[in-house]
């Protein structure tokens, strides 16, 4: 319990600071949360949810943490740009795990609620006291019972009944400052019935130094609600990110996932989908581009909990030098389920004899009126295809490219923000070429 006991004490000793600094709401949670992490622990070795996915180093690093909600010296819009030509988001900042205001409000529609999910919460209680910790709260997981013990600020979107919000809203997720540092950043998501969004959530770092960033997010999308959920990381080497993402969707509602890895040092998502009302579609999708040490994990569960509900899966990964790459995908379908359809893909490509892949693809099924396929590929580039674009005058290097390209082109193509895509087919051009280490386009790269 070495590792546990450095942060079971500073909660212990902030304890008060918690409080002072916290919605009651929130505040409220945190003993039932660290009593959970100190029984459990950090995943070891015998975990088997987290076996390949190697930790300890990571978390023997004396991380500070901003428990006294110190600002940044400036305001992030003044100093970070992240902007996608012909996209025209609304824009949002957390810097570490502290929400900054637009400093020009932005005008949404009537009932929406949006900003700092510490103020929302301590403004709205008796609204929000259905939703927050009641995903993360069921969750046996190390990281999301310490990050509740010890969040103190976040994001936060409510969506009443029938709202939708046309314009795409973009969360920046910045690290900055001069220490190595944890932020236990807290977002909430919440559709009421009818309700409709886009919501692109971008992590990014304006330091060098060693960060992790321990993140838990909360999703309600009700009856017929419509959610299009974004999530790109670029990022560095020094950067480690965990994150666990819960999901709720109800009747006829549909959930579009994709997350996108560009450049990182060692991540792991978790992605948690219960399908609990008839006739809701989900589509979950993402690739991750790695090279050098770098280490991707996604561990991705959707739950079919009752009949008539499809929910199609699809992630690749490419990777070079000595990067290493996980995936653990299930589909777990319940007795009264019937109806369901469920697909599964992964696909990998390994680039070099130092890359390392493991996947684990599973169907869990309980029910006999079903469709479900699940699969895994890894290999290489087809030499025959190599061979034939350079026949026709082409560089091994830029041969290489286009098929790297062309392996992971259907995930691009299903973005539906179509200037989104095109952004993502320019900057995964970039990472092939070697030409960004971050985001072209923002002040700080």
């Amino acid at each position: 319990m070495g590792k546990e006991t450095t942060y079971i004490n500073l909660f212990r000793n902030y304890r008060e600071v918690l409080r002072q600094y916290s919605a009651p709401l929130m505040d409220a949670k945190r003993e039932a949360a660290i009593g959970l992490f100190e029984k459990n622990g950090f995943p070891g070795p015998g975990d088997e949810a987290y076996r390949q996915c190697q930790l300890n180093g990571l978390l023997e690093i004396d991380y500070g943490m901003n428990l006294y909600r110190m600002s940044a010296p400036a305001h992030p819009s003044k100093v970070f740009r992240c902007e996608v030509p012909s996209l025209s988001t609304k824009l949002f900042f957390v810097v570490n795990d502290v929400y900054y205001p637009d400093p020009k409000p932005q005008k949404l529609p009537q009932g929406v609620l949006l900003g700092s999910i510490n103020s929302i919460l301590r403004d709205h209680a008796e609204l929000m006291a259905a939703y927050y910790d009641r995903l993360a709260g069921q969750s046996t997981d190390a990281f999301a019972a310490l990050n509740t013990a010890m969040a103190q600020d976040g994001f936060l979107l409510f969506v009443p009944a029938g709202v939708e919000i046309e314009q795409p809203l973009q969360l920046i997720q910045l690290f900055h400052g001069e220490i190595e540092q944890m932020a236990n950043r807290r977002n909430l998501v919440i559709l009421e019935d009818g309700a409709s969004v886009k919501l692109m959530i971008c992590d990014h770092s304006m330091t060098r130094n060693r960060c992790l960033s321990n993140q838990v997010t909360e999703v309600f999308v009700g009856e017929k609600a419509r959610l299009e959920y974004y999530e790109l990381e670029m990022t560095h080497p020094y950067n480690t990110r965990i994150s666990n993402t819960f999901i709720d969707q109800h009747d006829s509602s549909s959930v579009f996932v994709n997350g996108i890895t560009l450049n990182n040092g060692v991540t792991r998502n978790n992605l948690t989908l219960r399908m609990l009302g008839k006739h809701a579609e989900s589509q979950l999708s993402g690739f991750c581009l790695l090279d050098q040490k770098q280490f991707a994990d996604y561990h991705v569960s959707v739950e079919h909990v009752v009949p008539d509900c499809s929910s199609r899966q699809l992630y690749k990964y490419i990777l070079d030098d000595e990067s290493r790459g996980v995936f653990a995908g299930k589909v777990l379908v319940h007795p009264n389920a019937q109806k369901t359809s469920a697909y599964q893909s992964n696909a990998n490509l390994c680039n070099s004899t130092g890359a390392r892949m493991n996947a684990l693809p599973q169907l869990e099924i309980y029910a006999d009126d079903v469709k479900c396929s699940h699969g895994s590929a890894t290999g290489q580039i087809d030499e025959s295809a190599l061979f034939y674009m350079r026949s026709r005058g082409l560089s091994e290097q830029e041969s290489r490219m286009m098929l790297k390209f062309a392996f992971v082109a259907d995930i691009i193509e299903g973005i539906q923000l179509i200037p989104l895509r095109n952004r993502i087919h320019n900057l995964v051009g970039k990472r092939f070429r070697k030409q960004m280490s971050a985001c072209a386009g923002c002040d700080i790269c």
